[in-house]
């Protein structure tokens, strides 16, 4: 299976930066993302998941630990302090240029010597639109400004040929221009010459991941990912989306099996069930409650008025809810079977992601047992407070999987393609590997 991290801040609770020990300005302070590195690759993960949001789409007063450095920043930092584990940074499609995505992953590719991805995504919100455009896409021209995009993207990577550095010193021949093309894109969206200003990396071009629960989402993910963050209810649920984005993926001429199911997990861990259970009633105490009311609506697509804490959400509201789809099923299935407010919080429902509450012998029978259901091709590990959590997870569960043959024991390769099963680009190319000292 494979296991990546996603470290947001202090952690992915909403009480996190609250917990004693934790660093509360974590968001923002590169000494913590690189003990994360450090952990994470003692661990053997395949890589470092880094979430991005271009701006404050959120107030900070009830909970902080929303945007971080810029994910590229971070990765490259985090490449210096480590040798092999993936290096994954998401950006926008809506907010940016193809040719300085291109041109910043390709960097962050050759720096960390093949170990990057790029989460493309398709960033939406007033408050972020408003730091760029007048008025913000909607979702229909965000997607098809995302699908040009990745493909423009794709085509600057590629447009060094195999034979680009030749390196002659001997004959004064350092590189052959035709090998090296534009690639003149005119499209509805963008115009771009092209070629790019670096070589191909050892694993030839960036892992392309994409991210979210949406219709379109699977569509974009189907079309052009290697890699896919999501939200997942149960392994029931999580095999049937995995089957409908591959199903798609056959229907555009793709294998079914060529990108990797990686939905989000929470961890809550302790020594005993017991103690972990004391934990994330102690997180849930330090979170606003006020806030998490506010995510279980917007799942729902319901005022936060009209819930109440430590009452089901109203009759004649839960029954016309729709079918449960996108970001907030989770909360949906969760209302529709009468759950509190309160509990529907407790049990994951602001987050949307599927928690593993318990001792390390119980979160990784839950791994698992999804894993072995063909639900997922593994997890991306999502620690509710980032500073021990993330340990625990590394120094009692991985063991644990590693001892059950499910999870390897150490790396047997370099680059992000290697840990992932993924193949080499059609474009990458011996002699510019060598030529850029690998």
């Amino acid at each position: 299976m494979h296991l990546n991290v996603h470290p947001v801040g202090a952690g992915n609770h909403p009480g996190a930066w609250r917990w004693p020990g934790a660093d509360p300005v974590a968001f923002a302070r590169i000494e913590g993302y690189l003990e994360v590195a450090r952990v994470a690759e003692r661990g053997k993960l395949d890589a470092i998941f880094l979430a991005d949001v271009p701006g404050l789409h959120a107030d900070l007063t009830d909970y902080p630990i929303v945007n971080g450095l810029e994910p590229t920043l971070i990765l490259t930092a985090m490449a210096v302090v480590t040798e092999r584990i993936g290096l994954v940074g998401t950006a926008s499609t809506t907010f940016n240029e193809p040719y300085n995505i291109a041109r910043r992953f390709r960097a962050l590719d050759l720096i960390s010597h093949g170990r990057a991805g790029w989460n493309a995504v398709t960033t939406s919100g007033p408050r972020v639109a408003a730091n760029f455009v007048a008025t913000e896409p909607d979702s229909r021209s965000r997607y098809e400004r995302a699908e040009e995009f990745v493909a423009v993207v794709r085509a600057l990577w590629d447009s060094w040929g195999p034979d680009g550095l030749v390196l002659d010193a001997e004959a004064g021949v350092y590189a052959d221009m035709a090998a090296i093309a534009p690639i003149d894109h005119h499209g509805r969206h963008f115009d771009v010459r092209g070629p790019i200003t670096l070589p191909p990396s050892e694993q030839g071009h960036p892992v392309i991941y994409h991210a979210g629960v949406s219709d379109q989402v699977w569509t974009l993910t189907a079309r052009t990912a290697e890699a896919m963050f999501t939200a997942a209810v149960d392994a029931e649920a999580a095999a049937a989306d995995a089957a409908r984005i591959r199903a798609r993926a056959a229907g555009f001429g793709r294998a079914p099996d060529s990108f990797l199911f990686l939905p989000g997990f929470v961890t809550t861990l302790g020594g005993t069930e017991e103690e972990a259970l004391r934990r994330r009633r102690e997180l849930d105490e330090l979170a606003d409650v006020e806030s998490s009311v506010h995510w279980v609506a917007r799942g729902l697509g319901l005022p936060p008025d009209a819930l109440e804490l430590d009452r089901p959400v109203p009759a004649p509201l839960r029954e016309a809810l729709p079918v449960p789809t996108g970001h907030g099923r989770h909360a949906v299935l969760l209302a529709k079977a009468g759950h509190t407010v309160r509990d529907i919080i407790a049990r994951g429902g602001a987050s949307g992601h599927v928690l593993g509450v318990g001792a390390p012998e119980q979160v990784a029978d839950q791994i698992e047992t999804w894993f072995r259901a063909g639900a997922v091709d593994g997890f991306t590990v999502m620690p509710d407070v980032t500073f021990d959590g993330l340990p625990a997870f590394v120094d009692h569960v991985v063991p644990i999987l590693q001892r059950r043959g499910i999870f390897r024991t150490d790396y047997r390769g370099r680059t992000l393609r290697e840990h992932h099963g993924l193949p080499l680009p059609a474009s990458a190319a011996r002699r510019s590997r060598d030529a850029v000292g690998v």
